[in-house]
């Protein structure tokens, strides 16, 4: 397939993502009864968020033009191992697109917890273009492939070092993220905080679960506005990790704030469980911003002069995990 051929066709997908076929309707409803943690209204964000930032003609045409090495529209034979995570919905969507429209072949190990959304997509694709089949598939397995690009833990990321070790690789490991506040944010900047840090229950390496705010800050309207939120705690799965939590902090005499649906901490750690958003305090924005973004855990930082509130969660389409150019890796394996 021509570059042009593989851009029409993702525009075309991105179209069928945001109709109402009904073939479509039902593979979502079974993602979610496969998995809890999906919520409809989740999946649909992130097809939305995925369809709107990714597979427009303009966008696609615009982020590969960037590109010189696609302007040759060559069709490489590099077979690309991809170990896709399932913690948020589709989450694995973008590296699959950048080895499709790199013009490699996928072979893609689909997450346990998300095994319907991705491989539909690619079913419909190739009953488009069945040209598809040959660049994209599913295995168990992940053998005789020529470069991979794994996502999980910090531990199962010691494991794709050493088994894909002799192959270049894109490891990706635990990240998260972190939101400085200045107490000078207008409500609406607050309520985009409260989408940063509980959309998808707060299970995204672009999730805020650190907060930084000023001494003598005032949490009230805060936790206000992180009510909007307070469905949360009729979901099971989510209720039981707060619950937990809540529990430990109770037994253990420990302070903390709270809503219905969220837990406030004071908390050194960048990374927090399910139900819970930890803080602390700083003194000098300056100095606090260089430490953070010089930290390897942290995916992003959202707050005044970095990410703006309420976005964290829609990446364009330029914008890598862990700040690596996936396109760039795929083409660089043809060089």
């Amino acid at each position: 397939m021509r570059l042009a051929q593989r851009i029409e066709l993702l525009v075309k997908l991105g179209q069928y993502m945001l109709g109402a076929d009904e073939d479509w309707q039902e593979a979502k409803t079974l993602a979610f009864r496969k998995n809890g943690w999906f919520l409809p209204e989740f999946i649909d964000l992130a097809v939305k968020n995925i369809a709107t930032s990714f597979l427009q003609e303009a966008t696609l045409k615009k982020w590969t033009a960037a590109y010189p090495a696609l302007a040759a529209d060559t069709n490489p034979s590099q077979l690309v191992g991809l170990v896709m995570a399932g913690n948020i919905p589709m989450v694995g969507f973008h590296d699959m697109l950048c080895i499709f429209i790199s013009g490699n072949k996928a072979l893609v190990k689909a997450s346990s917890k998300d095994e319907t959304l991705i491989p539909h997509l690619v079913k419909k694709m190739i009953g488009w273009e069945p040209e598809v089949e040959q660049l994209i598939s599913f295995a168990a397995l992940l053998k005789g492939c020529d470069a991979y690009i794994a996502t999980g833990s910090d531990n199962t990321a010691g494991y794709f070092d050493y088994y894909f070790s002799k192959y270049p690789s894109l490891i990706r490991r635990n990240r998260t993220s972190a939101a400085i506040l200045t107490g000078r944010e207008t409500t609406e900047e607050l309520e985009g905080l409260a989408d940063d840090v509980q959309l998808y229950f707060g299970r995204g390496c672009r999730n805020v679960t650190k907060l930084f705010v000023p001494e003598q800050y005032g949490f009230e309207p805060l936790l206000r506005i992180f009510q909007k939120y307070d469905y949360l705690s009729e979901v099971h799965k989510y209720k039981n990790n707060y619950d937990y939590n809540l529990a430990l902090y109770l037994l253990n005499h420990r302070f903390y704030m709270s809503t219905p649906a969220l837990l406030l901490v004071e908390d050194p750690s960048f990374f927090a469980p399910v139900s819970q958003l930890n803080y602390g305090y700083y003194s000098n924005r300056s100095d606090l911003a260089g430490e953070l973004i010089n930290n390897s855990s942290v995916q992003c930082i959202v707050g005044h002069g970095y990410i703006p509130f309420g976005i964290a969660q829609k990446p364009a389409i330029d914008q890598y995990a862990d700040g690596a150019d996936t396109l760039q890796f795929l083409l660089d394996l043809n060089a």
